[in-house]
């Protein structure tokens, strides 16, 4: 069973977003005929922080890009966003959403952050992903979505651990790049544990 797995297609990555991820607007059509392949799930996910998440600069009256520790675990903070209930945290126009079989929210937790779609950054909380599509037989993953050096990155290395077959769809992510190196270190970090790099027309099925 395949599974398409669409990570943070959300406003605020977008450009005009709170944290957009430049030219994340150019995986939307890619995504479109992603869903218009025939995979036996199709799943994505949401950043959906509250208010005052741990994660977020303004909480701790510091400026996006510092660090700190949360609850243990070294922290870089982010601008407010995917804020729960906000426009910025609701699926971006532009993709068939209605398409999605299921959705799962991440970052609930305002004591820890949560790049990957499965579990937080301690690995404490899962999100219920992997019991959701082990549930239904699926044994290969395509990954879409934004961004590429964080949670497609953290994703997609979950999932390799978890034994599913994974490939990471290029042309239909993005990266936050930071440094402008970052997205590509991250390929090739998730290529070294075993995900295979693909783009839209080598997927044949």
């Amino acid at each position: 069973m395949r599974a398409l797995l669409l990570v943070d297609i959300q406003n605020d990555f977008l450009p005009g977003g709170a944290l957009a991820v430049k030219e994340g607007n150019e995986i939307l059509p890619v995504v479109n005929e992603l869903l218009r392949k025939p995979f036996d799930v199709i799943v994505a996910s949401k950043d959906w922080h509250s208010r005052d998440h741990g994660s977020f600069a303004e909480t701790h009256g510091k400026n996006p890009g510092e660090h700190i520790f949360l609850d243990g675990l070294d922290q870089l903070l982010w601008p407010t966003h995917c804020v729960q209930n906000t426009p910025g945290a609701e699926f971006a126009k532009g993709w068939n959403s209605h398409k999605v079989h299921e959705v799962f929210c991440k970052g609930t937790d305002k004591e820890v952050d949560s790049y990957s779609t499965f579990y937080d950054n301690d690995h404490r909380r899962t999100t219920g992903l992997e019991a959701f599509l082990k549930g239904k037989g699926v044994t290969e993953l395509y990954i879409a979505g934004l961004a590429t050096d964080y949670c497609v990155k953290y994703s997609v290395l979950d999932a390799l651990t978890m034994g599913f077959k994974v490939f990471v769809v290029q042309d239909a992510v993005r990266g936050v790049n930071l440094s402008l190196t970052d997205s590509h270190h991250a390929l090739k970090e998730m290529q070294s544990k075993g995900a295979h790099l693909i783009e839209l027309k080598d997927i044949k099925f």
